[in-house]
């Protein structure tokens, strides 16, 4: 997987462009099952701004728009046997593993680019009310808290991207046991606006787990303290990362971001897997 577009990466599965509109819808239906309604808006939106870019001059070989998204399947759907779905194409790459009554979306690259912009009457704004809830919890921190937080008047690029599976980096920034417990709920309120692209019963499973480790728990912010999407920010638990980076290249780096989400020890339901001991499959057909 991969937040390239077409022309740079080489994508498996069915090409959505390929598809008769039946079986587009039929796609569609296993992302809206998996996912909660934000979460299907979210990548909804997020196909849809790729549209915008058809137009663009001076692209070469590299190719926008809805029909480049692909679907794939890992495995044989199963009430039992672990499998998964992946959903991609430029600025998204959702993996989802499924093992059992389970869910994971570690891990799932979102963003987009533009972020804003106009889909028929509508107005799209992606990711907004994420980005205002960090810009809130960073404006909430005492002088001394941000002074910790707060590291460098510059956004930062994407650190666990695409073949990055594996690594932990060392937190940095605040951490979750020098805030108040109120600061606390609002760094967990934050976290689950990411984590709630999955169904709200696989959501209140991770909720669950990112409450016990929130005393372990870091943020960081890089850039202006506001809701203008420029800056950049990570939170790191002892199983969840998520980041948030704006992007130099192609314009305005508000418009162009990479949002990266994963869960340490259980990407593609690693954890599962070994807490399972040999009683499933992978989705590859090897026992773990």
């Amino acid at each position: 997987w991969s937040n390239l577009p077409t022309g740079i990466f080489v994508r498996r599965g069915l090409r959505m462009g390929d598809l008769s509109e039946p079986q587009r819808q039929a796609v569609l239906e296993v992302i809206r099952a998996t996912l909660s309604p934000a979460g299907y808006q979210a990548v909804l939106d997020n196909v849809a701004a790729d549209e915008q870019l058809k137009s663009g001059a001076g692209r070469g070989r590299v190719i926008f728009g809805s029909d480049e998204f692909y679907f794939s399947l890992l495995g044989e759907p199963s009430l039992r046997e672990a499998w998964m779905w992946q959903f991609g194409g430029h600025h998204l790459a959702v993996n989802a593993t499924v093992i059992g009554p389970r869910i994971t979306l570690g891990p799932t690259l979102t963003g987009g680019q533009p972020m804003r912009y106009r889909a028929g009457e509508r107005s799209v704004s992606q990711m907004s009310a994420e980005i205002a809830a960090a810009a809130a919890f960073v404006k909430s921190l005492t002088d001394e808290q941000r002074s910790r937080a707060v590291l460098g008047g510059r956004y930062g690029d994407m650190l666990l991207g695409p073949g990055k599976d594996g690594v932990v980096p060392q937190p940095e920034g605040l951490r979750g046991a020098d805030l108040s417990a109120e600061q606390r709920q609002q760094l967990l309120s934050l976290v689950m606006l990411r984590v709630g692209l999955v169904n709200d019963e696989d959501a209140l499973e991770r909720r669950a787990e990112l409450e016990r480790g929130l005393e372990d728990t870091w943020f960081s912010w890089r850039g202006a303290i506001n809701a203008e999407g420029a800056s950049s920010y990570r939170v790191q638990g002892p199983a969840c990362f998520l980041e948030y980076a704006p992007q130099a290249m192609g314009g305005a780096p508000a418009e162009h971001i990479h949002a990266m989400y994963r869960e340490f020890g259980n990407d593609y339901g690693q954890r599962w897997f070994q807490e399972s001991a040999g009683a499933v499959k992978s989705p590859s057909g090897e026992r773990k």
